[in-house]
């Protein structure tokens, strides 16, 4: 996903997220549910969250300097970790304090059905978010599982939008639920249950995505597929006989730094191993493109002794 490959996405879900940010605090005005309230405060956080991964992409997109000569790509991988923590803290934190609150001291809701009214056609908004964001990752995700893809992409902020609109969809059935249960037993105890599921959903995702971008911001290699690739592509059998030994990092979700020792045959010239070295640079640039940054060092190989 290039720096715009996932605005779709992200505006999507930023859009549909303030609007139901909304819509659910009236609900919550009107009918006093906590579940509805933890389910506002959630979707403001993941409207927040939104913005954040804009303003990484837009952060990221700066020029490399001399403080930062590999450039500013990382900056994804940072906002996607505060995403994480903003989860957790604004989300999970609230609802699981309210939850435990509104089962100590339950009380009557007021007015529920607009609370069920309102909580439909969120599930409608969120769909549509999350259909987009399914789109989007598609192309990227290939043949993988969904949560491989959550757990080997070197893009942050699909998967962020993916586990946060799968949580919201999730969030509103189980706020729908409450809600109901408290309306068909009139006992209000169970909207407190609800809102205290959501909270340990919240957690649970939150969680989730500060390890995975603990991961990429502290810096991940190539997958298996591009390894493969990469080292296949080192070599071309003439000139150029084996990789001696092969590091990458990704700088960036669309930058890769290769660096190898490559094995170069005997008895070529300056000019000879300068151009097998520019001809496997182009080689791997094709075969993988986020293969931006590449640094080889030729070599004689020499045998281990026995």
């Amino acid at each position: 996903m290039s720096a715009g490959g996932g605005k779709k996405a992200i505006v999507a879900a930023l859009t549909a997220n303030a609007g139901i940010a909304a819509a659910k605090f009236v609900g919550f005005l009107i009918t006093g549910s906590s579940s509805m309230l933890a389910e506002a405060v959630h979707s403001v956080a993941d409207t927040s969250n939104q913005g954040l991964l804009l303003l990484g992409q837009r952060r990221a997109a700066q020029k490399a300097d001399r403080l930062h000569p590999f450039g500013y790509g990382r900056n994804r991988y940072f906002y996607s970790f505060v995403v994480a923590l903003v989860i957790f803290l604004l989300g999970a934190a609230f609802a699981l304090y309210e939850g435990i609150e509104k089962i100590r001291h339950p009380h009557e809701l007021d007015s529920p059905i607009v609370a069920v009214a309102i909580l439909a056609v969120a599930i409608g908004l969120e769909s549509y978010s999350f259909v987009t964001a399914i789109g989007e990752s598609r192309p990227l995700k290939g043949d993988s599982s969904w949560w491989g893809f959550i757990r080997r992409s070197r893009n942050p902020e699909l998967p962020v939008v993916l586990l946060e609109d799968a949580g919201a969809l999730i969030g509103l059935v189980l706020a729908l639920a409450g809600v109901g249960l408290s309306m068909l037993t009139d006992d209000p105890v169970w909207d407190g249950i609800g809102t205290l599921s959501i909270g340990v959903l919240l957690a649970v995702i939150a969680v989730v995505l500060i390890v995975e971008m603990h991961s990429l911001l502290i810096g991940e290699g190539a997958t298996p597929g591009e390894d493969t690739s990469i080292r296949e592509n080192l070599v071309d059998g003439a000139r150029i006989d084996r990789v001696i030994h092969l590091r990458t990092q990704y700088l960036g979700p669309d930058e890769l730094l290769v660096a190898a020792k490559v094995g170069i045959a005997p008895g070529l010239d300056i000019e000879a191993i300068a151009a097998a070295i520019d001809a496997a640079e182009a080689r791997v640039r094709a075969a993988v493109p986020t293969a931006r940054v590449i640094y080889l060092e030729p070599d004689l190989y020499r045998n281990p002794p026995q």
